[in-house]
């Protein structure tokens, strides 16, 4: 597998409210899955924004692509998948599970455990008939050449997925940052004694000089279409 075989699915957008923007503006967001083929089969990072409640549904205004449609949309069938990944399992990333009853579904367990105590996602979307997890307790090499890692901040049980390719590593980051810069910064504040700055200096997420060790060379990200690298 090559860098440039990681494909992006799109699979809806929604309306981010001012509430949560901070900037007192409404926001569109998209919401994208990546597929990659690796030694255990075809990999796919998220499913996509998952049928929620009334409440839920006038805060973010959902537009969906069904999981199938996204995938069919680059060649790809539901019976092509072997393996799901979520970064984790807010509903906007688990809403296509459903359809991959009966394969594997990574996770850290404590996300799952985090899920199942109630009042943070869908419930109909973890515990489906035919779910099958595959629990994780921190990092994890899942296949040759594919690791999944904990990147924990939006949420405690997040992880991301790093795929080691041919002529480079790309890292699936989830929603480990909401965007790019975002990423960028934190990049950055991990590398920042090495830059030669003097405190005070913000603090890295305790798990980027980890990432930045596997010298990624892409990272993208579920609700970002730009893409870091080096």
């Amino acid at each position: 597998m090559r860098v440039d075989d990681v494909v992006r699915v799109g699979l809806g957008t929604f309306v981010r409210p001012p509430e949560e923007t901070g900037t007192g503006s409404p926001r569109v967001e998209a919401v994208y899955g990546y597929l990659a083929r690796t030694p255990a089969g075809l990999l796919l990072l998220d499913t996509g924004l998952g049928e929620a409640d009334e409440e839920t549904d006038a805060w973010y205004r959902p537009r969906r692509v069904h999981v199938a449609d996204a995938l069919a949309s680059v060649g790809v069938a539901l019976d092509d998948v072997a393996i799901v990944v979520n970064c984790h399992l807010h509903f906007d990333h688990i809403g296509g599970n459903p359809a991959f009853a009966g394969r594997p579904i990574l996770c850290q367990r404590r996300e799952l455990e985090t899920a199942r105590a109630g009042d943070y996602t869908v419930d109909a979307l973890v515990d489906f008939e035919g779910a099958r997890y595959e629990l994780l307790d921190g990092e994890a090499e899942v296949a040759p050449g594919v690791h999944v890692l904990p990147t924990p901040g939006h949420v405690d049980g997040h992880q991301s997925v790093l795929l080691r390719c041919d002529d480079g590593t790309v890292v699936l980051a989830g929603q480990s940052h909401d965007t790019a810069s975002d990423w960028s910064a934190d990049a950055l504040a991990a590398q920042e004694a090495a830059l030669g700055h003097e405190p005070p200096l913000p603090e890295p997420s305790p798990w980027m000089a980890r990432i930045l060790e596997l010298d990624p060379r892409r990272v993208v990200f579920a609700h970002d279409a730009a893409v870091w690298e080096p």
